[in-house]
């Protein structure tokens, strides 16, 4: 990789609570940085980079990433005195350089106190200098400050939106899965070319599109019985540039029309009784669906679903303990809820 610039940058990445490690993994094997990627607390990472912002990008893992700054003063005031002014506007020229022009209108700047005079000020002299408005909720140059014990952090932000925030996602359904977590589960099936990928219940193709993505497949199906949502989950391929790899049907995913031991991965982000489903119908539907995709997986298939009925998908799997062995759980904090992926491998019949 190429480096352009000697220039050394603090990064901080917002990730979802348990997904810590695959993002530290996606940020030492594509960026490489030269110090170890560490975790401050729950939910960050982060690291020195050497390279170019713009390779930060890339990262599908994090939620988001921000330039971090760090100040030895007392109060926020002294980030209007010169030196410090500077600093900022000279990191927030590199972050609008990495975009086209007119990729942002508009800054927010987000503190404890942020509507006090003095931040008030700042918000309002960075925002003519960089030629943005200011904005009070929503704004495309995110700018957090907060107190440290020696003095105070600044992070702004690289992207317009949050990397988390993808582009091919023109067709939303409610409850659909977070892009950082599809991701994830992608992740976790540990992908190959030669992979014969089915994702059950897929929606407006969320886990579809992020593992396809990572990786290129021999097939890609995609099923669901509802076919408003297939319509949107074709929009979504397209828009992400996979619809060519991707073979869409309006299937049951407790009787696929599909041969025996036919797929090497399955995925799905299952119902959990909320915006989609019942619990009841839920009892019924994850035991079927377990010994479907039992039926249709190659001996060592790597599956990996998404819920948020722990219990119930614990309860379903025991009752198949013949044809799915359990390989773990992560438990991730997002929107407020903790669902579960849960990885399994299709047993060899013996």
């Amino acid at each position: 990789m190429q480096r352009t610039t000697n220039r050394q940058y603090l990064i901080e990445c917002d990730v979802l609570e348990g997904l810590e490690e695959l993002a530290a993994d996606e940020i030492e094997a594509q960026l490489k940085p030269y110090e170890r990627v560490e975790m401050p607390r729950p939910g960050a990472l982060r690291f020195m980079w050497s390279g170019e912002l713009r390779e930060l990008l890339s990262l599908r893992s994090s939620v988001a990433a921000y330039v971090l700054l760090q100040f030895a003063v007392p109060r926020p005031k002294a980030l209007l005195g010169h030196q410090h002014f500077t600093a900022l506007t000279t990191a927030a020229d590199a972050i609008l350089a990495l975009h086209p022009e007119g990729a942002f209108h508009t800054i927010r700047l987000s503190a404890a106190g942020e509507d006090s005079s003095v931040m008030t000020r700042l918000r309002e002299e960075l925002g003519a200098r960089l030629n943005l408005a200011p904005a009070l909720e929503e704004g495309d140059l995110l700018l957090r400050l907060r107190r440290v014990n020696q003095g105070w952090e600044a992070l702004l932000r690289i992207t317009p939106r949050p990397l988390s925030t993808r582009a091919w996602r023109i067709r939303n359904v409610p409850g659909a899965a977070n892009a950082t977590v599809a991701h994830a589960i992608a992740q976790l099936t540990q992908p190959h070319a030669d992979d014969r990928v089915l994702n059950i219940c897929c929606g407006s193709g969320t886990l579809l599109i992020e593992r396809l993505l990572a990786h290129p497949a021999q097939q890609a199906i995609g099923c669901d019985i509802d076919p408003l949502v297939l319509g949107f989950a074709r929009d979504n391929f397209r828009a992400a540039g996979v619809a060519r790899q991707v073979r869409l049907e309006r299937w049951d995913a407790t009787g696929l029309p599909m041969p025996n031991a036919s797929v090497d991965v399955i995925l799905a982000d299952l119902p959990f009784g909320q915006l989609v489903g019942s619990h009841t119908e839920n009892q019924q539907l994850y035991p079927q669906l377990l010994r479907e995709a039992g039926r249709v997986a190659m001996p060592g298939t790597r599956m990996v679903l998404l819920t948020h009925e722990l219990r119930l998908l614990e309860s379903a799997a025991a009752q198949h303990a013949q044809l799915w062995q359990p390989r773990g759980v992560l438990r991730v904090h997002s929107g407020g809820m903790t669902p579960g992926i849960f990885m399994f491998e299709r047993i060899a019949q013996r």
